[in-house]
């Protein structure tokens, strides 16, 4: 959407950012492999958001269309996502012990392909989906990778929907992987190398 208005959120629009993302994975193929039941995947999500990518409203990289109809966090080099606070999230939840194993396979598949060179990580972007489809995710990737040239760092994700490959390929990422152990659906690691 040309001139769609992005900036940084406010630590007082954590909840607005999060009900956003909240909309945007609810159809998600990986989030939702965890988080069957409507009432978990509401019950869980914030907390399983925060744990990802919260540390971004503490950094200033979490970034809200001013409309509030998208929303990502982004963890600048050095931040990580807690990891510790997703794993103890998972085993609180009612989650059948053969998912938990796969879960924590796709943890241990995430580690690895995590780049250990300096770059940001887009840990987590979405559309509320009655605006999906009109160039609010592609103003938010601009906004991010713009910070990310401006540094001359490399920007890391995983794509948890293949629908979504298409729109980090045309803003420079790059398939380095895949991440699928058991029935989980297929997570794509991608990489944008740095740019000045």
């Amino acid at each position: 959407m040309p001139g769609y208005e992005v900036r940084i959120a406010e630590k007082s629009e954590q909840e607005a950012v999060l009900s956003t993302l909240l909309l945007a994975f609810s159809v998600d193929p990986c989030m939702r492999y965890a988080l069957t039941s409507p009432e978990t995947f509401i019950g869980a999500f914030r907390r399983l958001a925060m744990a990802l990518g919260g540390a971004a409203f503490e950094h200033g990289s979490a970034y809200v269309g001013a409309d509030g109809g998208a929303a990502a966090l982004w963890l600048p080099a050095g931040v990580e996502s807690d990891g510790e606070g997703i794993g103890a999230l998972i085993e609180q939840l009612d989650i059948p012990p053969e998912k938990q194993e796969v879960l924590g396979q796709v943890g241990e598949a995430m580690g690895e392909n995590h780049p250990h060179e300096p770059h940001w990580y887009l840990a987590m972007i979405g559309t509320d989906p009655s605006r999906q489809g009109r160039g609010l995710g592609s103003a938010l990737l601009k906004e991010g990778l713009r910070r990310c040239d401006a540094e001359g760092l490399p920007a890391y994700l995983e794509s948890s929907n293949p629908a979504n490959i298409p729109l980090y390929e045309r803003h420079g990422f790059e398939v380095v992987g895949m991440i699928q152990p058991g029935d989980f659906p297929p997570l794509v690691p991608m990489l944008r190398p740095a740019r000045r």
